[in-house]
């Protein structure tokens, strides 16, 4: 299919050159799209954290201050329909619904019930896993219980101890989140909510030290755990990642996490075990890592369908497709440009990456990091030696292990 590919816009306008790949002939060649798993509904748009390196609240897009604060009735009751519509068009039999924001226990728990209802009903006989992603600020004994009931997931972001949390995630006066947050997750981690706990996500910092911010988050026993990189892109890199400058600062903390994890095992953390995953020949499950299609939209608040809100770090258009749960279907979105440039795979990368030894380990990288202008989204991640090098220390670090099982197995 790399054939196909050559037309993609190399060196076109900024942003724009997925609209010049060749839909119909994909089609016509026997490519067809894979259907979207999971829905993210952006059920409140504002939030009660002020954290310095949000994407929705303090980077390119600032589409949030025209937007209703939550999400109106009619639009969730439209957003759940065409989710329905969807799984019957491509007969799932199973979706993840994503309740987000900003904050989305700051909206109304009857809200957040009509939400979940409705998508449950809209399904039919697919299975609907539901999650909330939050800040832990708002999760009280009233609000626990309301999600309990609805057998919601709940994630919580955390950036580790006290100084490592309050350094970025503060509360709009100024003040520090930790406090609050670590209560929260107390509550959470209680025997009466405790199987509501989805995990813990961490945005990284190269000033934390990274082993004790992975003790931090391990003493709340989470099921699960991520570090996410910060978003960042080549016009506007994220801290520590001069695209100039040689070194791996991030690998490196990674690394340190890694080597006091994996022979301890227990909690899961994504990152590591998705790159394992691949590294062994499966498939990854988040954007990040892999060339599996992207299966992920996003419903705004005001019923606007957008592409992954991670692209809110490019620009206020980057993620945005035009259509509308009120009109439009999610098959529409499945036919954009945009959404076939990031279900192509390997073909869908630049030539460096597609000649690259962990190309179907790394992907590219997230869609958003490889945004240059001039050449929008078709480079390496901003991220790319970092990766590499993660990519490169996990496998040396476990290749013995592999080579000592394949022996035992044969």
């Amino acid at each position: 299919m790399t054939t196909m590919t050559t037309g993609v816009g190399r060196g076109g306008p900024d942003a724009e050159w997925p609209a010049s790949l060749d839909v119909p002939a994909l089609r016509a060649a026997g490519w067809r799209p894979s259907p979207f798993r999971e829905f993210v509904l952006k059920v409140h748009a504002r939030c009660d954290l002020a954290c310095d390196y949000c994407y929705v609240f303090a980077m390119a897009d600032q589409g949030w201050r025209d937007r209703p604060a939550q999400m109106p009735r009619e639009v969730v009751d439209a957003a759940a329909a065409r989710i329905g519509e969807h799984v019957r068009a491509h007969g799932l039999d199973a979706v993840r619904l994503v309740l987000h924001g900003g904050e989305p226990l700051l909206a109304d728990t009857a809200l957040l019930a009509r939400a979940v209802r409705a998508v449950r009903a809209a399904a039919g006989g697919a299975a609907v896993e539901v999650a909330v992603q939050t800040n832990g600020t708002r999760l009280d004994e009233e609000r626990l219980a309301a999600l309990a009931g609805l057998d919601v997931r709940v994630g919580v972001s955390l950036d580790g101890d006290a100084a490592a949390q309050d350094r970025h995630r503060r509360l709009a006066g100024g003040r520090g989140s930790h406090a609050r947050v670590a209560a929260g997750l107390g509550r959470l981690t209680a025997p009466r909510f405790r199987h509501l706990f989805a995990g813990l996500l961490c945005t990284i910092d190269l000033r934390n030290d990274p082993v004790a911010t992975y003790e931090a988050l391990l003493a709340f026993a989470p099921p699960r755990m991520d570090f996410l990189l910060p978003h960042g892109t080549w016009d506007a890199p994220p801290p520590g990642r001069d695209p100039a400058a040689a070194g791996t600062p991030y690998a490196g903390w990674l690394l340190r996490i890694f080597d006091a994890w994996y022979p301890a095992g227990g909690v899961e953390i994504r990152l590591f075990a998705e790159i394992l995953q691949l590294l062994l020949g499966g498939r990854a499950s988040s954007e990040l890592l892999g060339v599996a299609p992207i299966g992920v939209a996003v419903v705004e608040t005001d019923g606007s369908i957008e592409h992954s809100d991670l692209l809110k770090a490019v620009s206020a258009t980057a993620p945005a497709t035009g259509l509308h749960v009120a009109r439009d279907s999610f098959d529409a979105v499945l036919a954009m440009p945009m959404t076939v440039a990031r279900q192509l795979g390997v073909d869908g990368l630049c030539d460096r990456c597609r000649a690259c030894r962990w190309a179907r380990v790394c992907g590219g990288g997230l869609y958003a990091h490889r945004y240059r202008s001039g050449t929008g989204y078709l480079n390496p991640s901003v991220y790319c030696p970092d990766l590499l090098a993660l990519i490169d220390g996990i496998h040396a670090r476990v290749a013995p292990d592999l080579a000592f099982l394949r022996r035992e197995s044969g």
